[in-house]
């Protein structure tokens, strides 16, 4: 099994948050695509990054789901639609293997 996150930015680069019908569109495309989806929406995670010479912060809300098998090509699509959705340079999303008890 594995557990694949999405590092969602709660505001776009000029700081005007993301409406919510954003969020909840995409947990239901998830959802539907992966029989179940986990949004973390309520208490955002404080990023911080370097950029070059300068440290950059972003609010972030995270959106996981667990699948048996990893598609690399769907998940590279789906990243760079969120990229284009959310006006992002970079959408972190990442994957790991995971053991149910």
């Amino acid at each position: 099994m594995y557990l694949v996150q999405m590092l969602l930015p709660r505001s776009d680069n000029q700081g005007q948050p993301f409406p919510g019908r954003d969020f909840d569109r995409l947990k239901e495309e998830l959802a539907a695509r992966f029989e179940g989806v986990t949004a973390y929406l309520q208490a955002p995670a404080d990023s911080l990054w370097k950029d070059g010479g300068e440290t950059d912060r972003d609010d972030i809300v995270v959106f996981e789901i667990m699948t048996p098998k990893v598609d690399i090509s769907d998940l590279q699509l789906r990243r760079s639609d969120l990229e284009r959705r959310f006006r992002q340079d970079k959408i972190v999303v990442r994957y790991s293997q995971i053991t149910l008890l």
